[in-house]
C-alpha cells in the first residue's frame, strides 16, 4: 500500500526516520515506529480522538478476550470470502482487531486513526505494520491501493472509503446494533430509552454481499467495568448518579449485539 502526502497528495517515500514527498514534505517516523499525517488543516481540536487513558483501558479490556467473538467473526469472514491485502483499518485504536486480521489473511496491513496516543500504543506492541495518525476524511492513501477496508465501530465515509479500494475490493463494516451493552446503559442512564438504528446500510458504490450478525453474553467485574465505559460514548454523557451506580457494581453481566457488513466494491 502506498502512502500519500496529507498537504500536496504525491507519493511519500521511505528515507531513513522520515517519509518524504517530491515537493519536499516530509514527516519524521516516531521512536516506536508511527508517523503522522494528520496536518493541522485537518484537525478539529488539538488532540483529536481517544486519550492515552482511554485507549489503555480498550487495550485491557479486549486483551482480557470479552470481544474476541468479533475478532473471530472477521477473520472468518474474511478468509471465507477470500479477502486480499493489503489491509487498511480506519479507526484501528490499539490494533487489537486488525492485526488478528493481518495474521489471518497473512497480508500486509497499515492501521490509521486520528489518535495520537492509539497509534503510539499500537505501534509499540505491533511491530511490522505501518501504523498512521491520520484521517478518515482525507485518508493519506494512494487511490485503488487496499485490497481489504475495515471499520469497527467506527466512522464510515464511502466515497473516500471507494477512492483508496482496489477493483473488486471488500470493505468489512462492524455496527453496534440497537440491543448492543444494554445492561451497561440500564446501569448509565436513569431511564432507558432505544433509538432506531440503521445497522444495515446500503452504500454508494457498493454491492453488500452479506450481513452477519454477532451477539455475545459476557461477564465483567473490578476495574473491567470502567474498562467497558472508557470505550464507548457513554463515558461523556454519563451523570453523578450514574457513576456512583456503576462504582456500586460490582459484577456486570451484558450482552453484545453487532453487524458485520460486507461489501464489495463496484
Amino acid at each position: 500500500m502506498e502512502l500519500v502526502c496529507p498537504i500536496c497528495g504525491k507519493d511519500l517515500t521511505r528515507t531513513g526516520k522520515e517519509y518524504r514527498c517530491e515537493n519536499r514534505h516530509s514527516f519524521d517516523i516516531a521512536r516506536q515506529g508511527h508517523v503522522n499525517l494528520l496536518v493541522v488543516q485537518q484537525k478539529h481540536s488539538l488532540n483529536p480522538g481517544d486519550t492515552r487513558e482511554q485507549v489503555l483501558s480498550r487495550r485491557a479490556f479486549l486483551e482480557g478476550g470479552f470481544y474476541e467473538p468479533i475478532a473471530d467473526a472477521l477473520c472468518d469472514a474474511a478468509k471465507e470470502l477470500g479477502a486480499k491485502g493489503p489491509i487498511l483499518d480506519v479507526g484501528c485504536g490499539e490494533g487489537y482487531y486488525c492485526t488478528r486480521l493481518a495474521a489471518a489473511l497473512d497480508a500486509e496491513l497499515v492501521g490509521l486513526d486520528i489518535s495520537k496516543e492509539a497509534v503510539r500504543c499500537a505501534a509499540a506492541k505491533y511491530k511490522g505494520h505501518q501504523w498512521v495518525c491520520g484521517t478518515a476524511a482525507h485518508l493519506p492513501v494512494k487511490d485503488g491501493s487496499v485490497g481489504t477496508l475495515t471499520s469497527l465501530f467506527a466512522l464510515t465515509l464511502p466515497e473516500e472509503f471507494h477512492r483508496v479500494l482496489a477493483k473488486d475490493g471488500l470493505y468489512f463494516q462492524v455496527l453496534a446494533a440497537q440491543d448492543h451493552l444494554l445492561g451497561l446503559k440500564s446501569i448509565v442512564y436513569p431511564e432507558l430509552k432505544l433509538k432506531e438504528k440503521d445497522s444495515v446500510p446500503e452504500l454508494p458504490g457498493f454491492e453488500r454481499i452479506k450481513s452477519v450478525p454477532i451477539r455475545f453474553t459476557f461477564a465483567v467485574e473490578g476495574a473491567q467495568i470502567q474498562n467497558l465505559l472508557s470505550m464507548t460514548p457513554h463515558m461523556y454523557r454519563i451523570s453523578k448518579e450514574g457513576a456512583a451506580r456503576l462504582g456500586a457494581t460490582e459484577k456486570l453481566t451484558d450482552t453484545a449485539s453487532a453487524v458485520l457488513n460486507i461489501f464489495r466494491k463496484t
